[in-house]
């Protein structure tokens, strides 16, 4: 899904060329909505996708990573081809307009096996966001998950003055305790 923005009499300009930009292999359905109620069915498919993806399998590890946008097509074919290398069901989707992406690896907690390989394809797409200059969170925030990777993006120094900062503000750690730093 693609959204143009901007002064309605250049919105016409803009859907035409996004129609000749997205025209070709892998473009499954075009349609545009200029009036309010066209604007939210689109909307709503959108929105209905994080909840569709759960037919795919019952767990979903979800990613909210950012890459530089001119770094986004090469780190769409990393995430297919971790896909393969490692036998998992993917569901990648966002905001390509910021380089934001919601990885989605799609598993079944009780197969050991494929969770086994869930964690080293995780590990493996937040180390190449990090080596394509892009940033481990755009919107959710770094939580316990992705806290052990947070000094592979901040060098010691920056994390020094963030923990200071911390200590100032909440100097008995009762806000949002355990999360962002690294131990």
């Amino acid at each position: 899904m693609v959204e143009a923005d901007g002064a309605a009499q250049d919105l016409p300009r803009q859907i035409a060329a996004l129609q000749q930009a997205l025209d070709g292999a892998g473009l499954l359905e075009m349609r545009s909505g200029f009036e309010r109620e066209a604007i939210a069915e689109l909307w709503a498919a959108r929105k209905s996708l994080s909840h569709a993806v759960k037919r795919i399998a019952p767990l979903k590890i979800n990613e909210d990573v950012v890459v530089p946008v001119s770094q986004l097509a090469d780190f769409v074919d990393f995430i297919d081809h971790t896909a393969h290398t490692h036998q998992l069901a993917v569901v990648a989707f966002g905001h390509a307009g910021n380089g934001n992406l919601h990885v989605n690896l799609m598993v079944h907690p009780d197969d050991a096996d494929e969770m086994a390989r869930a964690h080293l394809a995780h590990d493996a797409i937040l180390v190449r966001v990090l080596a394509l200059g892009g940033t481990l969170s755009g919107e959710h925030g770094i939580g316990t998950e992705k806290r052990r990777y947070v000094s592979l993006e901040i060098d010691p120094a920056t994390l020094a003055v963030m923990r200071g900062i911390k200590q100032q503000f909440d100097p008995h750690g009762l806000l949002n305790p355990g999360k962002l730093f690294p131990d």
